[in-house]
């Protein structure tokens, strides 16, 4: 479990493993508004630092550390080879599934977790068991089809840390996406810093800046061969490469033809993990 230090500036400091449901949904702050000053697996080094930094910035120091909340109760459910089934009625269900949010459990058709978009599309396809009223249950394959047939970031982790070696099945490398939606992708990013004034009070000095920091953060999470971390930041480096080509008259589209078309003919070989080119 990775534990998140935030920091909402000027209101308070806090703890979480669920930094969209809990300081998103639950407080209101959209990613912008709030930065993560911390985060580790250590629970207790990040309950200290917690109440430390509540401390020097002079906000409400919690009663209780992070630590020692108490934490909720973890539903029992059983999986079959067909479904997982739930230890509450479908009109309990959600209530319990929100309470459970960031569990997770393995089937044969693949890994499962619970955020705000599964729990929506549990509720869309739940089944009162017909062996017992007060039970309820999914399939397993299609609730697996359901992560393969959407973003993988959004719709497996909703916005959760994902940990332990199973993480990285929602992030396969077989999974497919299509030309138009990569190219939306693009395009979002950029409407995402064109809504924020990036482009207009950006500069591509800044960008650069930017790109040295994810790339340092890809330095580390290569280091520390942590497979999350090293996808988060892969993609911090597009989307902040993306805006530095538009802040420059291009756009990424034409900068990743370029270099393509530069090196699409090229031979050479490999030498100690490199591809070095042949001389012309």
């Amino acid at each position: 479990m990775t534990y998140y230090l935030y920091h909402i500036p000027g209101k308070k400091i806090g703890v979480t493993c669920d930094l969209n449901n809990r300081v998103t949904k639950q407080q209101g702050y959209a990613p912008d508004e709030y930065e993560i000053l911390e985060r580790s697996e250590d629970i207790d080094f990040i309950s200290s630092l917690e109440l430390e930094l509540q401390r020097e910035y002079g906000y409400r120091v919690d009663m209780v550390p992070y630590k020692n909340l108490k934490p909720k109760n973890k539903m029992k459910i059983n999986i079959t080879e067909q479904t997982t089934t739930f230890p509450v009625p479908v009109n309990k269900l959600k209530g319990r599934l929100m309470d459970n949010i960031g569990m997770t459990w393995e089937t044969e058709h693949g890994s499962c977790i619970i955020t705000a978009k599964s729990v929506s599309w549990i509720m869309e396809n739940v089944k009162t068991s017909m062996y017992n009223n007060d039970r309820s249950y999914v399939y397993n394959k299609a609730f697996a089809r359901w992560f393969d047939n959407n973003n993988a970031y959004e719709t497996k982790t909703g916005g959760l840390a994902p940990t332990g070696p199973r993480s990285m099945d929602a992030y396969s490398p077989q999974k497919k996406y299509s030309h138009q939606r990569t190219l939306k992708m693009f395009d979002n990013i950029r409407d995402w810093a064109k809504t924020r004034g990036l482009y207009d009070k950006g500069n591509s000095h800044t960008q650069y800046v930017k790109l040295q920091e994810e790339a340092g953060e890809l330095a580390k999470a290569l280091l520390d061969n942590d497979g999350i971390e090293i996808l988060d930041a892969i993609g911090d480096m597009v989307v902040v490469l993306t805006n530095l080509a538009h802040l420059e008259g291009f756009t990424i589209e034409q900068c990743i033809e370029s270099a393509y078309e530069e090196i699409s003919d090229r031979t050479g070989k490999m030498i100690n993990g490199t591809f070095v080119k042949d001389a012309n």
